[in-house]
Order: C-alpha cells, then sequence, then structure tokens
C-alpha cells in the first residue's frame, strides 16, 4: 500500500530504560509480515490509561480496564490483524492464555499484562497462534520502536511515532509513542491503539491525571470517519528509570513541564492519525470560536469535521461554505444564522448570515488546493471554542473499507 500524501517520518526514537520491545510473527492473517508486540517493563513500571467509550468493547479493553486499577505493569502485548472483539467467551480466554503465558514468563501477576488487539471484528483470537507468536517475542533481540510502530499497524499507510522531553527535578526525562489508526476513529476517548512510555518516576494516580487531560485534547479531538472502535486504547507506562523526585501531584517539581511534555507528545500522535486516515489527501483543522461553552465549541466542531459533504467538498476543492452553516445547523447546539460567520484560511467568506459581499474567492480556491486546510467558524454568542482535525473523504476510503476483510 502506497504511503498517504500526508504522511510524516518515523523520528528518532531513543530507548526508554525499562521498556524492551520485541516483535513476532503470530500468523493472524495471511500476510507477510510481523503482528505481534511484546514490550517488557522492569518491575516498578506506573500504568495510566484511557479506554473507548463505545458499549461493545473488546475483551482486551475490559481486561485494561481491570488491570488499571492496579496502577502496576510489567509488559504489553499487542496483536494485529485481529480485533478479538464480539467474541463472547472464547475471546476472554484467549487475553488470559495470553496473560498467563507472559506472566509465567516473567514471574510476575496476569494482572501485570496488559494486552490489546486490533484488526476485524468478529473473529476469535487463535490462542494457538498468540502463544506460538509469544515463545517466538520472548526469544526474538530487542528491535527499535519503529519496527514495534510498524507491528501494531492494520490499514495504516506509515508507522507513527513521536518523541518529546522535559525537564523533572532537574533530570531530563523522555516520552516516546507509538500510535496506529486509519479509519473508524472518532473516539470518545483516545484512538485505535497509543502506547506511551517515559522513564519519569511518576505516582500512577498523577499519570492517570496527566494522560486523561492530555487525551481530551488530543485523541478526543480528531475524527476520520464518525466511528468509534470495540477496541480504542492508550495507555501510558512510566518505568521511573530517570531517578527524579516522583512525581506525585501538580505541586511536585517539574510536574508542568511533564504534563505539557504528555500533551505535545498525545497531540503529535493523534495528528498522525488523522494524517494516515483512509483515504485522506487533505489534513483539515477546525476552529469554532464564540460559542455558548466549550463543550458546545467542541459538538459544533465534530459536527463540520465529520459531515460527508463538508469532507467531500474539501476533498473536490470546493469553498461550498453553505454546508458549513448546514453543519452548525445540525449539531443541536446554540446558533443564530444572523451572526454567524466563516472562514476558510485566512479569508472570511461569510458574516452575519449573509456571504461577504465581494470577497475574492482566488485565495480561497489556492488554499483549498493545498493539502492542509483550516476551516474557522465564528458564532458570536459567547466565549466557548475548540479545535478539532480531521481529513477530506475521498473514494480511496470506499475502496479500503469495502475490500476490508478479503
Amino acid at each position: 500500500m502506497d504511503h498517504s500524501p500526508l504522511a510524516r517520518p518515523f523520528p528518532e526514537i531513543p530507548a526508554i530504560a525499562g521498556a524492551v520491545p520485541r516483535i513476532a510473527r503470530a500468523g493472524y492473517k495471511n500476510w507477510d509480515r510481523c503482528d505481534l508486540t511484546y514490550i517488557e517493563l522492569d518491575a516498578g513500571t506506573a500504568v495510566a490509561g484511557v479506554t473507548t467509550q463505545s458499549k461493545c468493547p473488546s475483551p482486551e479493553v475490559e481486561w485494561c480496564r481491570n488491570a488499571l486499577v492496579l496502577g502496576r505493569a510489567r509488559a504489553l502485548v499487542v496483536n494485529a490483524g485481529n480485533s478479538n472483539a464480539f467474541t463472547g467467551n472464547r475471546g476472554r480466554m484467549a487475553v488470559e492464555a495470553i496473560a498467563a503465558r507472559v506472566a509465567g514468563h516473567l514471574g510476575c501477576q496476569p494482572s501485570d499484562v496488559f494486552v490489546a488487539s486490533t484488526g476485524v471484528i468478529g473473529v476469535p483470537l487463535p490462542i494457538d497462534r498468540a502463544e506460538a507468536g509469544l515463545d517466538a517475542a520472548f526469544a526474538a533481540a530487542p528491535c527499535g520502536w519503529e519496527d514495534a510502530a510498524a507491528t501494531i499497524m492494520t490499514t495504516d499507510t506509515f508507522a507513527k511515532g513521536a518523541v518529546t522531553r522535559a525537564v523533572v527535578d532537574g533530570r531530563t526525562v523522555t516520552l516516546a509513542g507509538i500510535v496506529k489508526g486509519s479509519g473508524m476513529i472518532a473516539p470518545d476517548m483516545a484512538t485505535m491503539l497509543g502506547f506511551i512510555f517515559t522513564d519519569a518516576v511518576i505516582d500512577p494516580a498523577f499519570l492517570q491525571r496527566a494522560l486523561s487531560a492530555a487525551n481530551r485534547a488530543s485523541f478526543s479531538c480528531i475524527t476520520v470517519d464518525s466511528d468509534t472502535s470495540t477496541s480504542d486504547t492508550v495507555l501510558a507506562f512510566a518505568t521511573g528509570k530517570a531517578g527524579n523526585a516522583p512525581l506525585i501531584d501538580d505541586d511536585s517539581d517539574g510536574a508542568d513541564a511533564f504534563a505539557a511534555a504528555l500533551a505535545d507528545l498525545c497531540l503529535q500522535l493523534a495528528h498522525l492519525v488523522v494524517r494516515d486516515g483512509e483515504g485522506a489527501g487533505k489534513f483539515i483543522r477546525v476552529d469554532v470560536e464564540g460559542a455558548a461553552s466549550d463543550a458546545s465549541a467542541h459538538r459544533i466542531a465534530l459536527s463540520i469535521a465529520n459531515s460527508p459533504l463538508v469532507k467531500t467538498a474539501i476533498a473536490g476543492e470546493d469553498a461550498n461554505w453553505g454546508r458549513i452553516v448546514m453543519a452548525v445547523g445540525k449539531a443541536g447546539e446554540p446558533a443564530e444564522r444572523d451572526k454567524l460567520s466563516i472562514r476558510f484560511g485566512g479569508v472570511q467568506v461569510a458574516t452575519g448570515g449573509l456571504a461577504v459581499e465581494g470577497y475574492d474567492e482566488a485565495p480561497v480556491a489556492a488554499h483549498l488546493k493545498g493539502d492542509e486546510i483550516e476551516i474557522g467558524v465564528d458564532l458570536n454568542l459567547g466565549e466557548g471554542r475548540a479545535t478539532v482535525w480531521t481529513c477530506d473523504l475521498t473514494h480511496g476510503y470506499i475502496s479500503i473499507n469495502a475490500d476490508y476483510r478479503s
């Protein structure tokens, strides 16, 4: 599969002390590639996470939710090609078998093992392949983060990763993340699968608060197709190898810097998912201001970003601002037609409920020919504001998803 035209190169991500990735070929699908990622974590690793709000979650999501309560981790296993969702007791047994095998290998509790799977829904994960894949991973040499990121992909066209740093207690701590996601992206919490690793010493409760806050401004602000996955999971692991004084709360030395670095990392990863949206040719930023509240602005922005009519207009490079009006009006949020203003890029195209008289469409047309598009809406009602990111809707999306199981 060709890379998305919006793809970004994989960054140089250093080793994270206490987190060792390995990959193997379990053969979950008939493909010539590795599809199992195993990351071993040192004892004492703290963990936090956010999971899908879907009412039909996978057994892996349920397992992670229960394990997160304990706040500790020794390993992560990610299976690609089979989501193991909607598979009943057989699916639960597969997750339990994976956790048990890793726990036996490491001498830890099964609850210290986190499991995630992504791929086709409704097909039980084959336990024999999972166990054989794990045995191969246990014996494999450690790999780099780019290989780990490539192994968790499904319809993704490029491996996605990011790295940030923060000074905590006079020490530089590193935060690295990998993510997969391309379609079924309209998360209520996160994206398809995202995994973050840091060497910082941090209390699990504080890590959870920082991750939840970062998620609200990143993964929960992206959409490709308005569909929320059964498997969406983002997990953050802190190995504690940096030797800083523990981050316990907002008053800890370096807490603000760590939270900012985590937020930056999550936003980078979220943007990469949109850039790899199935069939995407344009990266779209939607800014809404002047709404009754931030929550209202967020819902209006998502209404615009999820509109097939808006997305196809952008794909066709058509400055059809009437479709923006439609999407604002259908959102069910406070709005007044005669106060509404709309812009493409830096050009105001409508205000006061009317097209701007005599506006020059040439710069708008030039803006829409680019691959990074900005849509701005001002409701002129209040102080609420929000930003979401999406991509255009092309025939490529149909082709990928019509043939997904074949």
